[in-house]
Order: C-alpha cells, then sequence, then structure tokens
C-alpha cells in the first residue's frame, strides 16, 4: 500500500493546489446560496475525481498493470508520454503565469456565480475536476501510478481514497471553514484566495516539472532494465 500511496501523492497535491476551484468555493460561499451551492460543489467535485480515478485504477489493474514482479511495459510508455505532458504544461504555466485564471481574462462563470444554482454549481464542479486538462492529466497520471504499484486490491482501494480526499482539498478545506466558522470565515477565505491567485504559476509551474522529470526518469529507467 506504501507504495500505491507514494506514487499517486504528487499528482493528488498537483490538483489540490489548483486555485481555480479554491476560488470557485470561496466565491460561491459568498452568496446568498452559499452553504448549499458550496456544499454540492465539493460533493460533485468529490464523486467526480473519484469515477476518474477509480475507472482508471480498474482498467489499469485488469490489464495487469504492474507486471507481477514490476510495472508493466504498457505503463511505462504511458508514463512515459505523461511525463513529457507534464513537462509541456509545465513550460505553458510559466509562460503564461501574467494571465488571470487558467485561460486569460476573467471566466464568464465567475461573473454569475450569485447567480448559480445546486445544478450549475454541481456542473461546474464536474467540469474543473475532470474537463480541465491539467487536472485530468495529474488525475490520470496519478490512477495509472496506484494501478501499476506493488499493492494490493486493498491497497490500491484505500490509495484511491487517499488521492481523492488529497485531492479534493481546494474544496474540503474552505467549505469547512465557512461551515465551522460563518460569516468571520470570509477574511480567512479571501486570503487563501488571494495568495492561490498570486502564486499559482509558480507552484504550478515546479510542480508540473518535477513531476515530468520524475515521470520521464521512471519510464526510461524501466524501458531501459
Amino acid at each position: 500500500m506504501g507504495d500505491a500511496v507514494g506514487q499517486m501523492l504528487a499528482s493528488a497535491l498537483g490538483i489540490a493546489i489548483s486555485p481555480v476551484p479554491l476560488i470557485a468555493m470561496v466565491l460561491m460561499l459568498a452568496t446568498p446560496r452559499g452553504r448549499t451551492n458550496g456544499t454540492v460543489f465539493a460533493v460533485a467535485w468529490v464523486v467526480s475525481l473519484s469515477v476518474v480515478i477509480t475507472a482508471v485504477v480498474l482498467i489499469g489493474s485488469g490489464a495487469d498493470a504492474s507486471g507481477g514482479d514490476g510495472h508493466a511495459r504498457w505503463t511505462l510508455w504511458l508514463k512515459l508520454a505523461l511525463g513529457v505532458l507534464f513537462l509541456l504544461m509545465g513550460a505553458r504555466e510559466w509562460r503564461d503565469r501574467g494571465d488571470t485564471g487558467e485561460g486569460g481574462g476573467t471566466p464568464g462563470w465567475m461573473r454569475t456565480v450569485d447567480a448559480f444554482t445546486p445544478g450549475r454549481a454541481a456542473g461546474l464542479a464536474a467540469a474543473l475536476a475532470v474537463v480541465n486538462p491539467k487536472n485530468l492529466v495529474l488525475a490520470v497520471g496519478g490512477a495509472v501510478s496506484i494501478a501499476g504499484a506493488n499493492a494490493s486490491a486493498g491497497g490500491r482501494a484505500v490509495a484511491v481514497v487517499l488521492m481523492v480526499l488529497i485531492a479534493s482539498l481546494c474544496t474540503l478545506l474552505p467549505l469547512s471553514v465557512y461551515l465551522l466558522g460563518g460569516d468571520r470565515s470570509a477574511p480567512t477565505l479571501n486570503g487563501w484566495k488571494e495568495w492561490m491567485a498570486a502564486h499559482d504559476a509558480a507552484i504550478m509551474t515546479t510542480l508540473l516539472l518535477l513531476l515530468g522529470a520524475k515521470y520521464v526518469g521512471d519510464a526510461v529507467s524501466g524501458l531501459t532494465t
């Protein structure tokens, strides 16, 4: 189990420090429907990540991703491709570091968050969790690492649960602070939002480049032995 947890940890943290879901949560919590929409957003985020990660782990396990006593060759090629993709994403993150948000400019949903229904909050959570390319690649990469780890089925299941929980901290932590602190939590949540928005480029660039180097190194090492 330790191998499975260790393999996915960096990917899970990469999703957890993504600023957009945290900003979305803080904005929603400040609206009249904040408690309802925030709760729905967090639940939808957790469910969406759980479905994707579990599906990839099950597919990988069914295809014998661990290869018995080591990683199957196809997982090494996949990790090599993901590693190169992480490096490209890290370079793009640094190149676009001056932009606001993840696509430049203020996303339209940020300007209409006051009118969000629970259904729209759930849809936004699903989109940010598994449609957003960066989070999707990180989720798939972490899930492939779990599937290819030398661990029992139970150990992989625990690793999946931990990955989902860690990757969901960007939504669960703000919601917990709000539910426990109410209106008094506003300065804290706004501080988190501003800090994440200000430092996201440097954090994500470093993480993506490190992940890319690790994935490429592991893949090349495995393919040449």
